[in-house]
Parts: C-alpha cells; sequence; structure tokens
C-alpha cells in the first residue's frame, strides 16, 4: 500500500461522520499544531520518539490540557492502525503526563488556585487595552467555561440575547454557560474593533505575513496573557484557569451545589463540592485576622 501523509490521515478522520461539531472543533484546534510540524511526513515513518519528542515540547500547556492532546493522538493513530494505514500505534501504551509541582499543577483538587477580588481588578486593569483578552478573561470570569471551551466558539454559537452559549465539555456533555451583561459590552467590542471578519470563530488572529485569517490558538493566547500579566506583581503565577475557579468560588455560596455543579459541567458532585471547602478554609482565615485585629 501506498504511503499517506499525516495531513491525508488526519483529514480522513476528522471526516468520519457522526461526529458532533464540538467534538470536530476539540480535534481540529488539537491536531493543527501537530500536522504544522509533521503534516507533510508519511504516517509510517513517524516513529514513537518523533511523537514523544512533540508532546514533551507542549509545557506551555497545562498537563490536563496535554493530556487531551495524547488522547487525541491516540484516536488518531489508532484510526490508522483499523484504516490500513498503519501497522501498529506508535504510542500505544505511552503513559499519560503527570502535573509539575513546580508549575502549580496538581493531580488532586485538593488545591485549587483562584483570583482574590483586588487580582481580578488588576486583571481587568492588566488587560484593558486588549480588547481580545479582555473579552476573553471577561468571560471565562463571568461563565466559568473552559478556556478550550472558549476557543472553540464560533460566532454564531453567542447568543446575545439570551447572554449564553453552548459548550462540548469533557467527554460528550454539553451545557450552557452564562455571561453578564459587562462580558456582553466587553464582547461586542471586541467584536466590532478586535475580531477579523474572514472567519467563523469567535476568537480569531491574522497571521502576520499572508494576513490569513483563522481561529486563535491556546498557544497564542497564552503568550498575550503572560505578556500582558508580566508587569504586575500581583498577578506572578496566574493562569488562565484559574478564572474558572475563580467563577466557583465566588458563586458556591450563592446557589445550589447542584445548580453549580450543573454549570460547572462536572461528572460528579464531590468536584463540586472541593469550593465549599476553598471558600471554608477563606472565612477561617479571615476569622483569624480579624481576631488578630481585635487583640
Amino acid at each position: 500500500m501506498a504511503s499517506h501523509t499525516l495531513a491525508t490521515i488526519a483529514t480522513r478522520f476528522l471526516q468520519r461522520p457522526g461526529l458532533a461539531s464540538g467534538t470536530l472543533r476539540a480535534y481540529e484546534s488539537t491536531l493543527m499544531p501537530l500536522l504544522a510540524a509533521y503534516g507533510s511526513w508519511p504516517i509510517d515513518l513517524l516513529e514513537r520518539s518523533e511523537v514523544v519528542e512533540y508532546l514533551q515540547s507542549l509545557t506551555h500547556l497545562a498537563y490536563t490540557t496535554r493530556r487531551k492532546h495524547q488522547a487525541t493522538m491516540q484516536a488518531l493513530f489508532n484510526f490508522a492502525v483499523e484504516q490500513g494505514y498503519l501497522k501498529a500505534n506508535p504510542i500505544v501504551r505511552l503513559k499519560q503526563p503527570k502535573p509539575d509541582p513546580q508549575k502549580g499543577e496538581h493531580g488532586s483538587d485538593d488545591t485549587i488556585r483562584y483570583l482574590t477580588e483586588p487580582q481580578i481588578k488588576c486583571l481587568y486593569r492588566a488587560v484593558e487595552l486588549d480588547p481580545r483578552m479582555t473579552a476573553i478573561v471577561s468571560l471565562l470570569h463571568r461563565s466559568g467555561a473552559r478556556i478550550s471551551e472558549v476557543l472553540q466558539l464560533n460566532l454564531d454559537d453567542v447568543d446575545f440575547k439570551e447572554q449564553r452559549f453552548q459548550v462540548l465539555g469533557k467527554g460528550i456533555n454539553k451545557r450552557w454557560c452564562f455571561f453578564s451583561q459587562d462580558t456582553a459590552a466587553a464582547l461586542s467590542e471586541y467584536i466590532r474593533d478586535g475580531r477579523h471578519p474572514r472567519s467563523t470563530a469567535l476568537f480569531t488572529a491574522q497571521q502576520p505575513i499572508s494576513l490569513e485569517t483563522s481561529r486563535i490558538s491556546y498557544r497564542r493566547i497564552h503568550q498575550c496573557w503572560e505578556s500582558l500579566i508580566a508587569p504586575y506583581l500581583e498577578l506572578k503565577g496566574a493562569r488562565l484557569h484559574d478564572l474558572r475557579h475563580t467563577f466557583a468560588t465566588e458563586r458556591v455560596g450563592l446557589m445550589g451545589i447542584e445548580e453549580l455543579r450543573a454549570l460547572m459541567g462536572h461528572e460528579n458532585i464531590q468536584t463540586t463540592l472541593r469550593y465549599q471547602k476553598v471558600t471554608s478554609r477563606r472565612a477561617e482565615s479571615v476569622a483569624k485576622q480579624a481576631l488578630e485585629t481585635l487583640s
């Protein structure tokens, strides 16, 4: 059988019937960086060492996102084996990446990093001159959506009248996310002044030389984030994902735990209950500080 390029097989993988639009967009956004590096390679020449090296280069991503990249690649190579393009999956039984505590990553959910009210105010000051980042920060903070879910959105996915959008979360679970009036204003300003219209994506980017417009990548958003928060000591070590935790900690005492679970898209109620522990510890800390002040 003639050799096929990785890009050809990936295209056939994505064109399989029955893929939900959200799943398709997630696969596409995950595979595009891989195809940029190895798309022209014959798939049967792509060895385990190259794939491992590529996965290890994704250090700018959270370990949970790196796990998604690896899982998608596993699915792609399994498809190639099933269709007869490969004799074996080159990364079969490859261990999933583990969290790096040095980067503030944790395998358990005992440690939840969220932004305090002063940090949130500082963050909005840091991004205020960038309409796209202002819209992204506000959308993450007010909706509790994951950054991967937000970057998969198309412009038509956002219902400004009801101030909501639907995402495909982990697995195949769909859920509605809601946003506030200030987020609607930030989105409208970005769409008017910062969004490139030659794309269906909500958040876009333009290549500096070719001027080609496409869905913005997580890598580029991460670079923008790091650049904008760098001057502020209060935001040292802050992550985009911390906005999701901030959303939950702000609401855990204002609504039922089941309602919060639905908004967050948690499969297990125990995951949502972590935020009650956070607010309890925060209340204890505040109470101790007050006692020290009074003493």
